[in-house]
């Protein structure tokens, strides 16, 4: 009787790491989503900046 029930506790404690972990990978994801949202909100504020530059710079000549 002993065997089983450690079987049964042993995959109970493997389910519950591999949840923890894909909780872990699912809060990373939304993070690094988020990181790459912003960073791409940054690129087309510098492209905009550019193209007034370049847009100022094609008046004066």
């Amino acid at each position: 009787m002993f065997w089983p029930m450690l079987a049964i506790a042993l995959g109970f404690l493997g389910v519950a790491v591999l949840g923890v972990l894909g909780i872990r990978v699912f809060v990373e994801a939304q993070r690094l989503g988020r990181e790459v949202a912003r960073t791409a909100e940054r690129i087309n504020q510098a492209a905009e900046d550019l193209e007034r530059a370049a847009t100022g710079l094609a008046r004066t000549e």
